[in-house]
């Protein structure tokens, strides 16, 4: 995994003393020109007292303004009532007029080492919180939520309890209610498959006349697959194995009604029949936590079956759905066909998972992938698409993408995941604090702020950055002994020994083939084996994605070789020779030109730096290649030529680079402008590039519309005002995660103020006619013959040439040096 040897250009050791002396070779260290991404004792130090000051805001402003109120509304510097604010539909059945927020944030008071204030919240539930409310709620929320947070908060009183000093008062008030909010809970899964009611009545559960539910028919996965950890802890906990017993047949049924084909799962299935009502599968929104409770309960329960399980959608899921960096939703039925063009916000914790699973490569790209869509919008957008941009543009606070920071920080050692974690720390308190509280955003691409601070910013957010932080000495448990649950809450893996597994789980275990197992089916990865020492390990992966929005650029140039070498101050033939082969000559530096004083009667030294080197590729440049920038050439009159738009490539279509002419056409505006419907112009692109505005749908969806309407070739324009190849990257576009070998046309994207000028041109004049071609191959341009690699070799006319066993393969070039005086 350490760097790879770097290569030396060849100079033959026969070239004299004088040579020898003066050769220096400038071996630049991969770091340089980087930004130094390690981080201080005292900079952590200093991160993690500023999220204890920004919790101390947002717990403290509920409880000022909210408690006992579900949640806080921070705009409104309240608490938000169900039934005395306007209802919000299905996000309200989040609140069931039981303190949602302080139970919620439990186990977050005791992580960050606030006990006393753990101690007075615990009092608090136990004496203010009642759980028999007339009102209709989540089955899902609750149980991750509130069921969770009392089971979290029951584990840590205990732990202090026992500890002695503090909660000595504690009776497993808690416990006994974790138990009686389970057995509210239970009627929703008074269903003929077993599948769970999405909504219960906490008072009169499911089928009372009262209870106001009971007519719901379909479920989805994740709101019926996640209910084993919350529930079986339940059960082993209080000894009652009712809970772990319905949560294990709510799983089997999924199971049996996954796609037998592909193994993969829908979103949403009907609760009675148990046929699927929405066929579209993905790892976000409706499904992911079906997957994550599958790999975690078999880490707090030990049953392999759980293994199993999540080892054959695994497959399916990097098999159909995981297109590097992106995960995109695919057909259960047919899951080569993508069902839509954009990703949710939710997805972002599956980078956690499979650090988790030992999958390191793919959840480093992904994440780096989310960490270039958080600098481009600031937060991740609820959702955005296969192009980066705002699909929906709220950002609730959600904690996914601190969830998977913090685990690959964990695995990796990585100091690039510090940074993430402390720009998230920053961007935070600079647009979404408010005088009495945190506040959703609205809508990402303005910073309007929305009146709603989710219990679950709380509960997860400042868990996971302050673990981000904190070193195992510094927190009052060991977190190596707890599994977190999907809304961050303390599990103790020690319940697997607590009882033995449910004996109604008919199941049986699936048989995988020893050749489709890998080193982590059935444990979890070690750190030290995968890439011991090595941070570089994450970087080198990273790298291959850090233009992939757009968003930032290389702060230095890259390092490059350079040999030091004497030459006559007045004999510039061979210094215009040198350049002449790609190789540029400048003034040493006045410590190196005082050496070179020293040496006999050569009266100048020059730097010869190598620019036209040519190295192999190594195994792994296809992920740290450079953008190859394109250019689109107006060449018909009256520019003829002159006028040279820089563009960047496409990771599909025809690859200009291995044409040596580019590719010529008269261009059209395609109709709609984005092509993202039937081309209605199809006689007019017909033989001619193409002018298709970005946005709506994805490159890939539109460049398959025109290729079928006859183009031969296609430009994109950006549609961001004043995007400029001066001021922003160039990118490579890339597909929708569909194949596109069957795309053949030469794709380039012009950023805003480049594509203004040619729409400019074609507004202008009636036909205009283009190239387009990498940009170092445009008409009109001197350019070098194509550039090998080479030995170099020099020597004094003097001296004896030696022969000598080449070094490296091609041609050498000798340099003879003569003194003019002789």
């Amino acid at each position: 995994m350490g760097n790879k040897p770097r290569r030396r250009v060849p100079l033959c050791p026969g070239s004299g003393t004088i040579l020898k002396t003066l050769v220096v070779l400038g071996l630049l260290d991969w770091t340089r020109g980087q930004e130094s991404q390690s981080m201080t004792v005292e900079e952590k130090t200093g991160i993690r007292k500023q999220i204890i000051e920004m919790f101390d805001h947002a717990y403290g402003s509920y409880m000022k303004y909210a408690y006992p109120a579900d949640e806080l509304m921070p705009l409104s510097c309240r608490g938000r009532v169900r039934g005395q604010e306007p209802n919000r539909g299905d996000i309200d059945d989040s609140l069931g007029k039981f303190s949602l927020t302080l139970i919620d944030t439990l186990d977050t008071l005791v992580v960050l080492n606030k006990l006393d204030e753990f101690e007075s919240a615990v009092q608090k539930v136990v004496r203010d919180v009642r759980l028999d409310n007339d009102v209709v709620v989540s089955v899902f929320e609750t149980n991750i939520r509130v069921l969770g947070g009392l089971l979290g908060g029951h584990v840590m009183a205990e732990l202090l309890r026992q500890r002695g000093g503090r909660m000595q008062w504690y009776g497993g008030e808690l416990l006994h209610m974790a138990k009686d909010l389970g057995h509210r809970l239970l009627p929703a899964f008074n269903t003929t498959s077993g599948l769970p009611y999405p909504k219960v009545n906490l008072r009169y559960g499911i089928l009372n006349p009262l209870s106001r539910t009971g007519n719901e028919s379909d479920t989805c996965t994740a709101c019926a697959g996640t209910m084993i950890l919350e529930f079986a802890a339940l059960s082993r906990l209080s000894g009652d194995s009712v809970f772990e017993e319905h949560a294990r047949r709510a799983l089997d049924v999924l199971w049996e009604r996954r796609q037998r084909g592909s193994d993969l799962v829908g979103t949403v299935i009907n609760i009675h029949s148990g046929e699927w009502v929405r066929r579209d599968s993905g790892v976000g929104a409706g499904i992911d936590s079906y997957y994550e409770y599958l790999l975690k309960a078999y880490i707090l329960l030990g049953d392999r079956v759980f293994l199993q399980r999540f080892n054959t959608h695994y497959s399916a899921i990097m098999k159909y759905i995981s297109q590097p960096p992106l995960l995109l939703s695919v057909h259960m039925h047919n899951p080569t066909v993508s069902v839509h063009s954009w990703m949710d916000s939710l997805l972002a914790f599956f980078p956690g998972l499979q650090v988790l699973r030992g999958d390191l490569r793919p959840a480093i790209e992904t994440h780096e992938m989310l960490h270039q869509v958080t600098k481009q919008h600031k937060f991740l957008p609820e959702a955005f698409t296969t192009e980066f941009r705002v699909h929906w543009g709220q950002h609730l606070l959600r904690p996914e993408f601190a969830e998977s920071t913090y685990y690959l920080y964990k695995a990796t050692g990585d100091p690039h995941y510090l940074r993430v974690g402390q720009s998230i720390v920053e961007k935070l308190n600079a647009y979404t604090r408010v005088p009495c509280g945190f506040a959703a955003v609205q809508d990402v691409r303005t910073g309007t702020h929305e009146d709603r601070m989710d219990s679950f910013f709380l509960a997860e957010m400042f868990k996971y950055l302050y673990l981000l932080f904190s070193e195992k000495n510094q927190l009052p448990i060991d977190m190596d002994h707890y599994i977190l649950t999907t809304e961050a809450h303390l599990l103790p893996v020690s319940l697997s020994a607590a009882q033995p597994s449910c004996s109604t789980n008919r199941t049986e275990s699936v048989p995988v083939p020893p050749e489709d197992e890998d080193p982590f089916s059935h444990s979890c990865p070690s750190a030290e084996t995968l890439f011991p020492n090595n941070p570089a390990f994450a970087k080198t992966i990273r790298d291959g994605q850090r233009y992939l929005t757009g968003a930032g650029r290389l702060l230095h140039p890259p390092p490059v070789r350079e040999i030091d070498v004497p030459l006559h101050d007045n004999g510039m033939e061979p210094v215009a020779f040198l350049k002449s082969i790609g190789i540029s000559l400048s003034p040493l530096g006045d410590a190196a030109a005082a050496a070179a004083h020293a040496l006999k009667q050569h009266g100048g030294v020059y730097r010869v730096e190598l620019v036209a080197e040519v190295t192999p590729p190594s195994p792994s440049s296809e992920d740290q290649q450079e953008v190859v920038p394109h250019a689109v050439q107006l060449i018909s009159p009256p520019f003829l030529g002159r006028t040279v738009l820089t563009a960047g490539p496409a990771k599909f279509g025809m690859d200009l680079t291995r044409h040596e002419h580019g590719v010529k056409g008269s261009v059209v505006k395609s109709c709609p402008y984005s092509a993202c419907g039937p081309i209605e112009n199809t006689v007019e692109v017909n033989g001619r590039i193409a002018v298709s505005l970005r946005g709506d749908c994805t490159f890939a969806a539109k460049a398959r519309r025109l290729q079928e309407a006859g183009a031969v070739g296609v430009i994109f324009i950006d549609h961001h005002e004043g995007s400029s190849s001066d001021d922003s990257p160039l990118f490579q576009m890339v597909g929708d995660g569909g194949p596109t070998n069957a795309v053949t046309l030469p794709l380039v994207f012009l950023f805003n103020r480049e594509g203004a000028v040619l729409t400019a041109a074609m507004e202008t004049h009636r036909n205009v006619d283009v190239l387009l071609l990498p940009k170092d191959r445009q008409l009109g341009r001197d350019r070098p013959d194509k550039m090998v690699s080479v030995n170099l070799k020099l020597r004094l006319a003097e001296e004896v040439e030696v022969e000598e066993e080449e070094e490296g393969g091609g041609p050498t070039l000798e340099l003879i040096l003569e003194n003019p005086e002789e």
